[in-house]
């Protein structure tokens, strides 16, 4: 596994928690938390080049 890209310092563009998926298209960089990442996660594939969903962070490894 990848270390993450995203820290505690990123924070949702939508509700301000902490950022667990980002959208980036070009330019232009949106951060979402969990919930907010997968309410928009379907409109955002079809228009940015760059997805990174980090949601797995939030659930315990298996051990």
């Amino acid at each position: 596994m990848t270390d993450p890209i995203l820290t505690a310092q990123d924070r949702c563009d939508r509700c301000g928690a902490q950022a667990y998926f980002l959208a980036r298209l070009g330019q232009g960089t949106l951060l979402f938390c969990a919930h907010h990442g997968r309410q928009h996660q379907t409109a955002l594939e079809d228009r940015f080049v760059e997805i990174v969903d980090e949601t797995h962070r939030l659930t315990p490894a298996a051990v």
